[in-house]
C-alpha cells in the first residue's frame, strides 16, 4: 500500500518522522510532502533518507521534467493520504478549499481517504472557527484523529498534542480496511440530550451535547459498520454515508429506535434521555408571576424496551451517568435492565463528559470491569467498541449447523444463556471447546 504523508508547519512536525517508520513497518511504501512552514521545523533531507523518495515541497520544482503538476502525479499515486500534524491553517484550507500551495491542492485532487491529525495550541483547537473546519471535514468524509491532552509546546496544559504515532498509523490502517472487524454489523446508536416542552419556547433538558454518540457512529463506520445514528438536538455533523435521524423528545426517540432495531445487530444507548416530561404544555408562553409549580410524570424506559424486543443475536449496551457510587448504581442498572452491558460516566467529575471533548467510562459487564482512563471521545469511542467486539467472541465458537449430517438434533439442545451474542441463523451448535 501506498502512503502520502503530508507535513505541514507545526513544531510538531518531528513527530512526522515517527509515523513514517511506523508505517513503514506496517510494510507501507512511504512518500512525504511539506508546506514551506514544515520545512522551518524539520529539514526534507529527514524524510528522504526515511522513505527513499524526493521530498515535494513546492508546486513548481524547477528543472524537472512536469513540474508544476505534483499535486496530481502525487495524489493518483497514494492509497491513502494523511496530513501530520495539521495545523489549524491547513485545516481551514482544506474546508474551504484553497490551494495555494502543494499539500492543499493535493487534497483537491486526490480521491484517496483522507485523514488529518490536528496538532496546535488548545485555544486554537477550541476555536469556533476550528470545531467548524472539521465538521465540514468529517461531513465530506476526512477521518479527524483527535489530539491529546498535555503539556503543549507554550507550556500550557491542554488539549492540542498530536496524537501518538502509532495511533495516526492504525488509524490509517483501519481507512485502508485493514481492521474491520466490525464489517457486516449495523450499529443503532443514540447520541444527545431530548427535551421536553414546558411552553411554546421553554423546554426541560440536559447537558448532553451528542459528542460520545457521535464519536462512536464515526468510530463504528471507520471499522466497517452500517450506523443508524438517533440523536436529539445537536450541533454536530454526522460522519458522512452515516444515516442519521434527529428527534426532540424521550418518545420521539423511543419510537424511532424501536422502529430501526428490527435492522441492527448492535445497540448502543448513549443518548441523555429525560427521564421525566411535564404532565402538560402550555400552549401560551409561560408569565413570571411568582412561584411555579411543574408536575412531572416519567418517561418511557428505551434501554428497558430494546431488552424486551431485542432479537437473538442483537447485543444492546446501555449508558449510565452517574455522580456518586458510580459501579455500584451502573451494577445495578445492568442487573435491572437485562443490557449485555453498560458504559458508566462519572460526570460529577469537571472537565470530563457532558459538552467535554474528553471523558472517562467503566466498561461493565456481568463477569467483567473494564477501566477507561481518560481519554478524547473519540478515542473512547474506539476502546467501547473494542470490548463490543469482545462480547462477540462466543459467537466464534458457532458454526452452521447441517440438519442432515446429524439426524435428530434439533436446535433445542441450544443453550439459552449463550443466545444473546450469537448471530442470527436458522440452525446453530455450540462446538465444544
Amino acid at each position: 500500500m501506498k502512503i502520502l504523508v503530508g507535513v505541514s508547519g507545526g513544531i510538531a512536525a518531528y513527530k512526522a518522522a515517527e509515523l513514517v517508520r511506523a508505517l513503514q513497518r506496517q510494510a507501507m511504501d512511504v512518500r512525504v510532502v511539506m508546506t514551506e512552514s514544515a520545512t522551518r521545523f524539520i529539514q526534507p533531507l529527514t524524510f528522504s533518507a526515511l522513505t527513499n523518495h524526493p521530498v515535494r515541497t513546492t508546486l513548481w520544482d524547477e528543472g524537472e521534467l512536469g513540474a508544476g503538476v505534483e499535486h496530481i502525479s502525487e495524489s493518483t499515486w497514494a492509497d491513502a493520504f494523511v496530513v501530520a500534524p495539521a495545523t489549524a491553517n491547513i485545516l481551514a484550507k482544506f474546508a474551504h478549499g484553497l490551494a495555494d500551495e502543494l499539500l492543499s491542492t493535493i487534497y483537491l485532487a486526490t480521491n484517496a481517504p483522507v485523514l488529518v491529525a490536528p496538532a496546535m495550541n488548545s485555544k486554537m483547537w477550541e476555536h469556533p472557527a476550528t470545531q467548524t473546519n472539521l465538521n465540514i471535514l468529517r461531513e465530506r468524509g476526512v477521518r479527524v484523529i483527535e489530539p491529546d491532552s498535555g503539556q503543549l509546546a507554550c507550556g500550557t496544559i491542554g488539549i492540542g498534542r498530536l496524537a501518538d504515532p502509532e495511533e495516526i498509523a492504525n488509524a490509517v490502517l483501519n481507512a485502508l480496511g485493514r481492521r474491520h472487524d466490525l464489517a457486516g454489523e449495523v450499529l443503532l446508536v443514540t447520541a444527545g440530550g431530548t427535551r421536553e416542552a414546558l411552553d411554546p419556547v421553554r423546554f426541560l433538558g440536559n447537558r448532553s451535547s451528542g459528542k460520545m454518540g457521535f464519536a462512536l457512529a464515526e468510530a463504528a463506520q471507520s471499522r466497517g459498520a452500517r450506523v443508524i445514528l438517533v440523536s436529539g438536538p445537536s450541533a454536530l455533523y454526522p460522519p458522512a454515508n452515516c444515516e442519521l435521524l434527529r428527534v426532540t423528545t424521550a418518545e420521539e426517540m423511543r419510537n424511532a429506535v424501536l422502529e430501526r432495531m428490527t435492522e441492527a445487530t448492535m445497540i448502543i444507548k448513549a443518548a441523555a434521555v429525560a427521564d421525566y416530561r411535564p404532565t402538560h404544555v402550555a400552549p401560551e408562553k409561560l408569565k413570571r408571576t411568582g412561584p411555579l409549580t411543574i408536575e412531572l410524570a416519567p418517561t418511557e424506559d428505551i434501554l428497558a424496551a430494546v431488552v424486551e424486543r431485542r432479537r437473538p443475536g442483537q447485543l444492546v449496551i446501555g449508558f449510565a451517568a452517574e455522580t456518586q457510587n458510580q459501579l455500584e448504581n451502573g451494577r445495578a442498572k445492568l442487573l435491572k435492565k437485562g443490557a449485555d452491558a453498560i458504559v458508566i460516566n462519572d460526570v460529577a467529575k469537571e472537565g470530563i463528559g457532558f459538552d467535554a471533548d474528553v471523558n472517562a467510562a467503566t466498561f461493565l459487564t456481568r463477569t467483567t470491569s473494564t477501566e477507561m482512563p481518560e481519554m478524547t471521545k473519540r478515542k473512547l469511542a474506539d476502546r467501547i467498541l473494542d470490548e463490543v467486539v469482545q462480547l462477540r467472541r462466543p459467537a466464534q465458537r458457532v458454526e452452521e449447523f447441517d440438519e442432515s449430517a446429524a439426524p435428530g438434533v434439533s436446535d433445542e439442545r441450544l443453550p439459552v444463556k449463550d443466545e444473546p451474542f450469537l448471530s442470527p441463523r436458522q440452525k446453530r451448535i455450540i462446538i465444544e471447546e
